[in-house]
């Protein structure tokens, strides 16, 4: 499965990065995002930050431990979370021109396990929709708090 949404935001490309890869205030940016605690920092640059999100998702409160795995400073990061038999990596990027910046998130959901593909198969259009409307407002809640 995969979901792209994008949002456009007009302000300078230096503070829309900045709020992007700052994860450590992402519960205050986005409020579906309960808690986040950093779990490894790397001396620079973004690539092997590791850490532990809780958020509101599907009425329930879900935790996910994510890294990133790439980045190209300024451009685009990936992020990647294995859970529940399945692999997630999310593309977030910030387009070359602007103002305003075109935001998007590229996500892409594979069950790896028996189990995993054979819940997919089951409600994985429900997962697929409660996804796309969670990262649509995660960058409208990003474009507000930017903006502001």
């Amino acid at each position: 499965m995969r979901i792209t949404v994008e949002q456009s935001i007009n302000a300078d490309r230096a503070r829309i990065w900045q709020t992007l890869t700052n994860v450590g205030e992402s519960p205050r940016v986005m409020p579906s995002i309960q808690n986040v605690e950093v779990l490894e920092k790397p001396a620079r640059g973004l690539v092997g930050l590791k850490w532990r999100e809780t958020r509101a998702f599907l009425g329930k409160e879900a935790t996910e431990v994510m890294w990133v795995t790439a980045a190209q400073e300024g451009q685009h990061y990936d992020v990647r979370a294995e859970s529940h038999g399945a692999i997630y990596t999310t593309r977030v990027a910030l387009s070359a021109e602007g103002p305003p910046f075109k935001v998007s998130m590229d996500f892409v959901a594979q069950p790896v396990t028996i189990g995993a593909r054979i819940m997919w198969f089951l409600t994985g259009w429900m997962f697929a929709g409660a996804t796309r409307k969670a990262l649509a407002q995660d960058l409208l809640d990003m474009k507000t708090a930017i903006e502001d």
